[in-house]
């Protein structure tokens, strides 16, 4: 759960809980090597104010900035980043397997608009400026399936107010997952927010994978266990 609490009489943030264990398997030599070298000019400093205008965070020019929650294996990621060169992505993976794993697809690939962030995503929402975001992805979160682990999804009501502060108004938060639970919970969640709409209009919206999606492993192993993903937009009013 979110919350402030005093301490030392000073107010502290109280970490949330959306996502498991950190680590997996031992890295190889070239991906610790990556975190160790190439990460730290990546990554963004939370312990200083975000700029007034987020471009100014990356290497190339920009015209927009858009966030990628919990990018996994960093296939949507890195493509995207390659498609739009003239939009700034900021990927956040708290998973350091995963982090790894982009970063070795960056050192065969480099992307001048990308950061990256290796901790809670709330943290970070809070940090960037108001209607400061062009768009918000969040692709094949972890589903928390037990009931009693609901309260973990990362889609809930404070998140949500969190992304309708950063988001412009005719902006985009999507969302895909194979848990027919957590679709209902992400639908029901959106549709009572007045800050969002969601655009479909017909099945083939939200069965029809995004423009240029070029699956992700997660997915992959949905596929084969016989889920079809679902894949929603919302308008940010």
């Amino acid at each position: 759960m979110a919350a402030e609490r005093r301490a030392n009489g000073e107010r502290t943030r109280v970490r949330e809980n959306f996502f498991g264990r950190s680590r997996g398997k031992t890295l190889r030599p070239l991906q610790a090597g990556l975190l160790r070298e190439t990460l730290p000019a990546l990554a963004l400093d939370l312990a200083t104010p975000a700029p007034a205008d987020l471009r100014s965070l990356f290497a190339a020019p920009v015209e927009t900035v858009r966030l990628e929650i919990g990018f996994g294996g960093g296939e949507h990621l890195h493509l995207e980043s390659g498609r739009h060169p003239a939009t700034g992505f900021i990927g956040v993976e708290p998973f350091v397997n995963s982090m790894a794993k982009m970063l070795v697809a960056l050192e065969d690939d480099p992307r001048s608009n990308l950061r990256l962030y290796g901790d809670d995503a709330t943290l970070l929402l809070d940090w960037l400026p108001d209607a400061s975001l062009s768009g918000v992805d969040l692709f094949y979160p972890d589903p928390w399936p037990k009931r009693k682990h609901w309260k973990r999804r990362f889609v809930n009501d404070r998140t949500l107010a969190r992304m309708a502060r950063v988001l412009r108004p005719g902006s985009r938060f999507r969302f895909a997952s194979d848990i027919e639970t957590y679709v209902d919970w992400t639908l029901q969640h959106l549709q009572r927010h007045p800050a969002f709409r969601w655009q479909a209009e017909g099945p083939a919206d939200w069965h029809t994978p995004y423009e240029g999606w070029p699956g992700t492993r997660y997915e992959a192993k949905a596929h084969r266990e016989g889920r079809k993903g679902a894949y929603l937009t919302f308008l940010r009013l």
